[in-house]
């Protein structure tokens, strides 16, 4: 055995020396503004088709301004204590938010972050697939690993306060320089694309968490505040009067572009169109959602502020549900997606995810056929519960589906009802050819055109007169653009993110009722509207007043104005 040269050190202690603090602060720096800013690179690049001096002059002083910016950040946020953990969280966030960013062309802003939050186990097994586990494993296995191990120089705290403090001060000096020589064409990119001030890592997160921190803890601090309050029942006339049934259905993830009714190419829902041929449906053929996202439209679309106040606000309102209760109507919500972001709270509700029905709950998530299997109990229970009490003036019941919800879409079709193939069975849509895409959400629409006829039919079994109001949450991008799924910031979202369908059907005996005709109505089929228009459109069609309607936003106001 050959005695080893103390003259030479062994390599692992070269491997193991010590880092000095601020140079490994300037490593994970480096990592996360280039490998963990990929998407934001990809789209700078992507920017121009002539890559001269100028556009390279333009990116590296762009990159100078993400290097200074993350060191300035980690600089007063990374500290021995936490340094390690802190390093591994900040990997984590880089890679997830790349991932998701180029496999669905999505963002991250308040309300994706929102949506993040919300987001149920069911919802994440929809979204594991192998290329996340190969991006996480890439992203931060690694790289956390070597992060992990790595021995790091112990300074005296005043020492190294100075040091990182000075740091960060030259950081940011070279951040207003570079900012300053290069602001006409940086203002002018942020200024015309406006997505990338939510792709740079990880300020969107940082950003996002932030608006969504204090615009909650604002509505904590405020107590509920009660809305109609002057809300009566109020019906034309008493003689003959029967409780109404109105049912809303809630869609999800429905565009308007691949409605059938809406003239799209393939016949997506035929039962409804038979429903509109015989005249007892009408198709509203331009609606406009109040966002992009459930956690942000449902809510919305039960206001009575209206999507820009809605924004805007931080103050917690009752909602319709609890307007139409005050009046003396019955309401109950059926739930078979994530639930009802609040809104339900007051009044009686069920979720559907859990049920066991071997036919309609086959995988352990159940088809929206459900909500109609569970409906008479739920209302016979409603009856159960008034007791002796008053005669309601109507029920309202609100069915949210889980609808077109992506990226599984095949899981939305029971295997009977697989119309177009081959369909997309992968959860990463990019997988997938255009075709089979659509051919699994288009399957989807043709589900809920059955789930909506066989609601009609069960509502024309009822003793008493009904309607069905139908509208989707908001839309989905399916490949156009490089986009996927839903969730953009409203400003800059497709039409294929807001442009929802919306169907109302009508029984005889509530239109003989209400003293109305089928044209005063119908005529509003192809006039612009949005989710401002339903809060203020069911209080007419529940036969309730109140200060808070506002006719110019009611679809049904020339009916009233016309009944005796």
């Amino acid at each position: 055995m050959t005695p080893t040269s103390p003259d030479l050190a062994p390599a692992d202690a070269i491997v193991r020396r010590p880092w000095q603090p601020l140079s490994l602060l300037l490593v994970l720096a480096l990592w996360l503004s280039t490998l963990g800013n990929l998407p934001l690179w990809r789209a700078m690049w992507a920017l121009t088709d002539h890559h001269s001096l100028r556009t390279w002059l333009g990116l590296v002083g762009f990159a100078l301004i993400v290097l200074s910016a993350i060191t300035v950040l980690l600089s007063l946020l990374v500290w021995p204590r936490w340094r390690k953990p802190a390093g591994v969280l900040l990997l984590m966030v880089a890679a997830a938010n790349s991932y998701f960013m180029i496999t669905y062309g999505v963002v991250i802003d308040p309300t994706m972050m929102a949506n993040t939050l919300q987001t149920d186990v069911r919802e994440v097994r929809d979204l594991l697939s192998w290329s996340m586990v190969a991006v996480l494993a890439l992203g931060v296995v690694l790289p956390g690993w070597w992060w992990w191990r790595q021995p790091v120089q112990k300074l005296p705290a005043r020492r190294l306060v100075g040091r990182q403090m000075g740091l960060a001060a030259l950081a940011a000096l070279v951040l207003l320089v570079v900012v300053w020589a290069s602001f006409q064409d940086l203002a002018s990119t942020m200024r015309n694309q406006k997505s990338m001030r939510y792709m740079l890592n990880p300020f969107n997160t940082l950003y996002a968490s932030a608006r969504l921190v204090i615009g909650q803890t604002a509505q904590v601090r405020q107590p509920l505040q009660p809305i109609g309050q002057d809300a009566v029942f109020a019906p034309a006339t008493l003689a003959g009067h029967k409780p109404p049934l109105i049912v809303l259905v809630v869609g999800e993830t429905a565009r308007a572009a691949n409605f059938g009714l809406a003239g799209y190419a393939r016949d997506t829902t035929p039962q409804l169109r038979q429903l509109q041929s015989s005249g007892e449906l009408a198709y509203f053929a331009n609606v406009s959602s109040c966002g992009t996202s459930t956690q942000v439209s449902v809510p919305c679309m039960f206001s009575h502020l209206g999507r820009e106040a809605y924004g805007k606000n931080d103050i917690p309102y009752e909602n319709l549900l609890d307007v139409l209760q005050r009046a003396g109507m019955q309401v109950l919500w059926l739930d078979n997606q994530s639930g009802c972001k609040g809104l339900c709270d007051r009044v009686p509700n069920t979720n559907t995810l859990a049920l066991k029905d071997p036919a309609l709950c086959p995988d352990g998530e159940c088809f929206d056929e459900i909500m109609l299997r569970v409906l008479p109990e739920r209302l016979a229970q409603l009856e159960k519960d008034r007791g002796a009490g008053p005669a309601p003036a109507g029920t309202v019941v609100v069915m949210h589906q889980m609808g077109n919800h992506g990226p599984a879409y095949y899981n939305r079709t029971p295997n009977n009802m697989k119309v177009y193939q081959p369909e997309c069975r992968s959860n990463v849509l990019q997988d997938c050819p255009a075709q089979e895409i659509l051919n699994a959400y288009d399957n989807a629409v043709r589900y809920t055109d059955h789930f909506l006829a066989q609601t009609v039919r069960w509502l024309k079994s009822q003793p008493r007169p009904a309607v069905m109001l139908y509208v989707s949450d908001h839309g989905e991008s399916l490949g156009e653009k490089g986009l996927y799924l839903h969730g953009m910031p409203y400003m800059m979202a497709p039409k294929e993110q807001t442009h929802v369908p919306m169907v109302l059907w009508l029984s005889k005996p509530l239109q003989s009722q209400l003293k109305w005709d089928a044209h005063c109505w119908k005529k509003q089929v192809s006039a612009p509207m949005s989710h401002d228009h339903l809060f203020h459109s069911v209080l007419t069609l529940a036969q309730v007043k109140t200060r808070l309607q506002q006719s110019e936003l009611d679809v049904f106001a020339g009916c009233a104005a016309r009944s005796p």
